[in-house]
Parts: structure tokens; C-alpha cells; sequence
């Protein structure tokens, strides 16, 4: 059972409150989306434009409605605005789209707002679904306070260090197996300008709630630090907290890519494709597109476990998953396209139709077991699912949390806390401003969130 806070306050879910998590992929149209919830054979699905997605999109006609004979309409949206759209449509109860893809950071909240339909009674009559095949911390994750189940899978992550074998070799160089941080950024400056051009690492400095506090973050919490501690005492200004937020500031600065205040998940993958970094700090599903058809780099790319200092893991956790609306007129329908989505028979469609390396993973044990998909993925897939093994949404840093979460904090103000925090650390990446002036007034606004808590 996932659990909140001992103190769980007074719901505070407001529409604006539910925002972006990662920068969007490339744009995407969207398709269908008719205005009213679908008929009885057909449902309206609203989802953000990742490549995984729009493979579904173009395999549901010939397969799933095939064979089922349920049509689906589809509203493909780059994720800010698709999260704006699924927060509208879902806290008013509109019914306009029967599922939508959430996180693990929305459905916990949307769950507890009365917004989702419980799925354990469709995995409970649905055994070939096989919720036991899915990985613990994805139930985990999508289950709410409750203990019931709100969410599916359609692929997960964590996060890992990406580097340039050759590089590190030809420099005489050696990763670790589980490497510090302090040893990443010793690696870093050995390696930065080893080839023309080459920047020793690549780490997010783009404003954004998971944008450069994603990583930042999981780097806050291995050094010891936190957002608030267990009485919801707002720490950004503690020693810890200060002490990482510097490190990776120096770190980026230093032997990070140009740009760096600029740069997200999109400029870092583009960069370490394009042979421009050594090293890459990200979520796990950047792998594939590392090691894909025509990659340049594709077989020379090292991967080992998120670098660490105080705790013994601080890879992230994050998953795309299916959510169908309280409001749904035709929940059956759309457990079966969810069924279908997240299941074991898609995963190989998949890998039959537009490649393995395209595998919407990191969600099930049985894919694992595919012998094409671990061909493929020889060179990721079991530091992925190690790491999405070892993630500890309930305790990620070295002291009690408030509150679940590795990569961001598990209430409904951190979109807006979370966005600001950002701004003022990608100011002091950009150089405008101290890391200490930016964790101070980032404190404040972390103070302001924290009262509404400390009085419930």
C-alpha cells in the first residue's frame, strides 16, 4: 500500500497544480478525440506523443480493434498540453476520454480525489492480463492510499549513468561498477575534450519540474538531503541540500555540455548520440534510442547503476501508465484496450512490427525472458531492470519522508514548487546567480508549501 504522509492533509488538488514531468519528444498531431465519451464499441483515449505511443497508434486498428471490434479514437498531444488537457477533463468529470496516460506521480493523487476507476476488480476476472508478471515497484507505484489499484503500466524507467567505452578505454580510464558521484565528477574532467568537441557529461539544466530537478533531486537525496523532512519542515537550505545542489551546479558548468541551462532530456540524448558527451546521467529509457538502427554510437555506450554517495541505490521511478476516468461510460471497453496495451502479446507485436529496440519495457517480468528482446537490449536491459528494482519511492535519501516520491515530491503543489525551485537553479547554472541565493529563496517558497501541511 502506498502511503502519504502520516499528517495527510486536506485534499488541495487544484486543475493548475497538475503539470509537466519531462520535457515533451517531437510533435505529434493529434487524431479523433470526438468530444463525448465513445459508444459502446468504440472509446476515446487521450495520451502524450512519445514514440512508444504513436506506435500504438498505429497498430490499434489492425489488432486490437480487429479483434475486439472496438474502435479508438485518439488525442496525441506533446505532454505538457496533454497533461493540462487530462487534468481539465478528469477534475471535472467530463467524460470526454475514457483513458488517458499518467504517472506515477498523478494517479496517486487523482485516485484520492475521487477523479480514476479502480482497476482490481477488471485484474481480478482478467488472468491473462497477469498483474503478477508486472514489476512490484510499477503495482506499487500506481496503487494509491487506499490499496487499491488506479493505474497499468505501458512502460517504466529508472535512471543510470550512460558513457563512451571507447573513450574512457582509449584514455586509459576505467567506470566502476557502482560508481560516487565524486568519481563520476573526477571521470568528467579526465575525459572532457578527449575527442573535438566533447564535453565530459551531459546533465539537465532545462527549468522544469522534471526537467533538471528530476536528476537534481535524485542527487539532493543520496547526498542526504531532502525537500522537507518528516514533519514537513521545508530543507532546501540545509547543509545537504546545499552541498549537492553546488556539486551539480560545478559539475555542469565545468565539464558539462553549452547550453547547459537550456538543455533537457531531448538536447542531452541528441548530444550524447551526435558523439558531443562522454557521459550522460538520465532515465533509462534513453537506451534505446542510443543503441537503435543507425545510431552513431550505437554498441560503444557503457551503462551502470544511478552514481550514489550516502545511500546504496538513487536511480528514479517513473512510468507512462493507463488511467480510465470515474466518468467513463464504457470502463469495460476500455480495460480491454488497456489489457491489450500493457500486455505480454503487445510487447511482442511490437517487437515483430517496428523492432525490439522499440519494446515498450521496463514494466513486466516476462520481457526479460523474450530471446529477441534480450538480444537486443543486451547492452541495458538488465542494469534497467535492476534499477527499477532498486528504487525506493518510500525511501529514497537516508532520513524519513513526508511524503513518496524519488524524482519529485508526491503532492499536488510540486508542480508549481518544483517549476520555480528550477528556475532559480537553472539561473545559478546559467551563472546569474549564486547557488546559495537560489536555494534562499528557493527555501521560501519550499517554507509556503510546507505551512499548509504543518497546520493539518
Amino acid at each position: 500500500m502506498r502511503t502519504q504522509s502520516r499528517r495527510s492533509p486536506r485534499t488541495l488538488i487544484a486543475v493548475a497544480a497538475i503539470g509537466t514531468l519531462i520535457t515533451p519528444l517531437a510533435a505529434c498531431s493529434g487524431a479523433g478525440g470526438s468530444g463525448s465519451s465513445g459508444g459502446g464499441d468504440s472509446i476515446n483515449v487521450l495520451m502524450v506523443n512519445n514514440p512508444q505511443m504513436v506506435d500504438l497508434q498505429k497498430l490499434t486498428a489492425a489488432n486490437f480493434t480487429k479483434e475486439t471490434g472496438i474502435k479508438v479514437n485518439f488525442t496525441v498531444l506533446p505532454e505538457n498540453d496533454v497533461r493540462d488537457k487530462i487534468s481539465q477533463d478528469f477534475a471535472n468529470q467530463a467524460g470526454q476520454y475514457d483513458v488517458a496516460t499518467l504517472s506515477n506521480y498523478e494517479i496517486p493523487i487523482y485516485a484520492k480525489n475521487g477523479w480514476l476507476h479502480s482497476l482490481d476488480e477488471y485484474v481480478e476476472k482478467d488472468t491473462a492480463f497477469d498483474q503478477d508478471d508486472i514489476l512490484p515497484p510499477m503495482t506499487k507505484a500506481l496503487t494509491a492510499e487506499d490499496g487499491k489499484l488506479y493505474g497499468e503500466p505501458f512502460y517504466g524507467e529508472s535512471s543510470f549513468l550512460m558513457y563512451r567505452k571507447d573513450v574512457l578505454e582509449k584514455e586509459g580510464l576505467k567506470m566502476p561498477p557502482k560508481p560516487t558521484w565524486k568519481q563520476v565528477a573526477e571521470l568528467a574532467a579526465k575525459v572532457d575534450g578527449a575527442e573535438p568537441g566533447m564535453k565530459g557529461i551531459c546533465l539537465r539544466g532545462l527549468p522544469g519540474w522534471g526537467e533538471v530537478m528530476a536528476p537534481l533531486t535524485t542527487v539532493v537525496n543520496t547526498f542526504g538531503g531532502t525537500w522537507f523532512d518528516k514533519d514537513w519542515k521545508a530543507r532546501l537550505d540545509s547543509k545537504e541540500f546545499k552541498e549537492a545542489t553546488q556539486f551539480y551546479v560545478d559539475l555542469v558548468r565545468e565539464h558539462g555540455e553549452a547550453g547547459a541551462a537550456q538543455s533537457g532530456y531531448a538536447e542531452c540524448l541528441n548530444n550524447m548520440t551526435q558523439g558531443k558527451t562522454a557521459m550522460w546521467y538520465d532515465a533509462t529509457a534513453g537506451a534505446g534510442s542510443l543503441e537503435a538502427k543507425g545510431s552513431p554510437v550505437k554498441g560503444k555506450i557503457g551503462y551502470v547503476p544511478a552514481p550514489v554517495e550516502k545511500t546504496d541505490s538513487s536511480g528514479w521511478l517513473y512510468t507512462w501508465a493507463w488511467g480510465i476516468q470515474k466518468a467513463s461510460k464504457n470502463p469495460e471497453n476500455a480495460w480491454k484496450f488497456i489489457s491489450w496495451a500493457s500486455g505480454k502479446e503487445y510487447e511482442k507485436l511490437v517487437g515483430e512490427k517496428a523492432g525490439w529496440s522499440n519494446v515498450p519495457a521496463g514494466k513486466r517480468t516476462s520481457t526479460y525472458d523474450i530471446p529477441e528482446y534480450r538480444k537486443e537490449a543486451a547492452a541495458f536491459a538488465d542494469v534497467t531492470r535492476d534499477a527499477i528494482a532498486a528504487a525506493r519511492p518510500e525511501d529514497p535519501g537516508v532520513q524519513p519522508r513526508p511524503a513518496p516520491g524519488i524524482q519529485f515530491v508526491g503532492i499536488p503543489e510540486f508542480t508549481d514548487l518544483g517549476t520555480k525551485v528550477s528556475q532559480e537553479i537553472s539561473s545559478a547554472i546559467a551563472g546569474r546567480q549564486s547557488v546559495d541565493s537560489a536555494l534562499k529563496k528557493s527555501q521560501k517558497l519550499a517554507e509556503a508549501v510546507a505551512e499548509k501541511y504543518e497546520a493539518s
